[in-house]
């Protein structure tokens, strides 16, 4: 799985799912940003990492794909 796979996954499994442009919102980023992130066209600053990580309180290595364990904390 790919890093733009695990964060719509994290994105999706949200009780409910959320949107893009929700998610958008809470990082201070726009729809078609998140989406471009998803689909793989852009890639994540090391900012964005941290932001991730932080918004869906997992560690940068489920991020990154050097884990599959994405145990909310």
């Amino acid at each position: 799985m790919t890093i733009y796979e695990r964060i719509r996954n994290l994105r999706e499994s949200l009780d409910p799912p959320m949107s893009q442009a929700e998610l958008g919102r809470n990082l201070h980023k726009t729809q078609r940003a998140i989406s471009r992130l998803e689909t793989g066209e852009s890639h994540l600053q090391d900012s964005d990492i941290i932001a991730y990580c932080n918004f869906f309180r997992v560690s940068a290595d489920y991020i990154l794909g050097l884990t599959d364990d994405w145990d909310r904390k």
